[in-house]
């Protein structure tokens, strides 16, 4: 197992509007609990498409594990260029940044948004280039993931997904208020 693709929801399907809301540090600690596991089983690349939410905060995550020495490479295949194009200007940068600092950058399509078909070969292509998948998801509440993971299960039944589920941010929210309670104060204030 040397690749893995994470993908999620998009922020805006789980209600957040800014980078500094309490569940974006939640999240992400659920990331990275999730990735340096893989990494001790072996994987060496994660790969995202870079969309907003969990791609790009995965993406952040990864390129954290980086500074902090881990032996991990990133990998950002967005479904076509520009994909930022009509992003707000603050997640156009933090993207931007990004694909220059990542180890890897292609865009699947060449050229703008074309059609849902672009959306579809993506899917297919993750599904196809990774060894496994960690997704952000409930199952009851899919959202847009939903079109990765039902496109990983046609393409094969033995294609290893696994989740980061609401049970598991609720455990990364008590680890927090257990180990850290000035840093869970402050996430708390970061809400009002």
């Amino acid at each position: 197992m040397k690749v893995l693709h994470v993908s999620g929801y998009k922020s805006l399907e789980m209600g957040i509007f800014k980078e500094n809301d309490p569940k974006v540090h939640i999240i992400k600690e659920a990331i990275k609990k999730r990735v340096i596991g893989f990494m001790e089983e072996g994987v060496e690349w994660v790969i995202v498409s870079g969309q907003m939410g969990v791609e790009l905060w995965t993406a952040e995550v990864v390129l954290d594990l980086k500074e902090e020495e881990y032996d991990v490479n990133l990998a950002v295949f967005p479904a076509f260029e520009n994909q930022d194009k009509r992003w707000p200007e603050m997640l156009q940068e933090k993207y931007q940044e990004i694909i220059m600092t990542a180890d890897f950058y292609k865009p699947l399509y060449v050229g703008d948004y074309k059609g849902p078909y672009q959306f579809q070969a993506r899917n297919q292509w993750f599904a196809e280039k990774s060894d496994v998948s960690l997704l952000l998801m409930d199952e009851e509440f899919p959202g847009s993931v939903r079109y990765f993971f039902d496109a990983a299960k046609k393409m094969s039944e033995d294609y290893p997904i696994y989740f980061i589920t609401p049970m598991d941010l609720d455990e990364i929210v008590e680890e927090i208020q257990m180990t850290d309670p000035e840093l869970w104060v402050k996430l708390q204030k970061n809400q009002e």
